[in-house]
């Protein structure tokens, strides 16, 4: 995995698996290094539904108690600026599932980066690299 340079100035929208290695230690030790450096050192954007799918996993996955995800839903709020679903970014989203043909949830993402006009989406799960409407550039922060 090389390395991965945090640009001081710009905005990063971050998926719920950069966050997800956060939390989580497992076998994958570079990546849980590499996502708490993320979540520490950048200014994040994020969206209703990365909160949602990252409360879902972390009560599955490592058993956090709801004490712990409403601490997590608290600090989310106070670190990241937090964007809300909205009718414009979900009409965007299906734009962009007809034109690129990302999956819904993908698009969905896409979409609130673009709609809080972050620089950079950190995802995994999507192609590094791809520049969206000539504005959003996807990275996998652990390529």
């Amino acid at each position: 995995m090389k390395d991965f340079n945090i640009q001081p100035d710009a905005v990063y929208f971050v998926d719920t698996n950069i966050w997800l290695y956060s939390f989580i230690q497992s076998s994958h030790k570079e990546k849980y290094e590499r996502a708490k450096k993320i979540i520490k050192e950048c200014e994040i954007f994020i969206s209703t539904q990365i909160i949602n799918e990252m409360c879902v996993n972390l009560i599955k996955k490592a058993e956090f108690s709801e004490d712990k995800i409403q601490n997590l839903i608290d600090a989310l709020y106070r670190k990241s600026t937090v964007f809300e679903l909205s009718q414009d970014i979900l009409i965007m989203a299906s734009k962009i599932r007809s034109k690129h043909s990302f999956s819904f949830w993908d698009s969905v993402v896409a979409s609130s980066a673009l709609d809080c006009e972050a620089d950079f989406l950190l995802s995994e799960d999507m192609q590094g690299g791809f520049i969206l409407e000539e504005k959003l550039t996807i990275i996998n922060p652990f390529e």
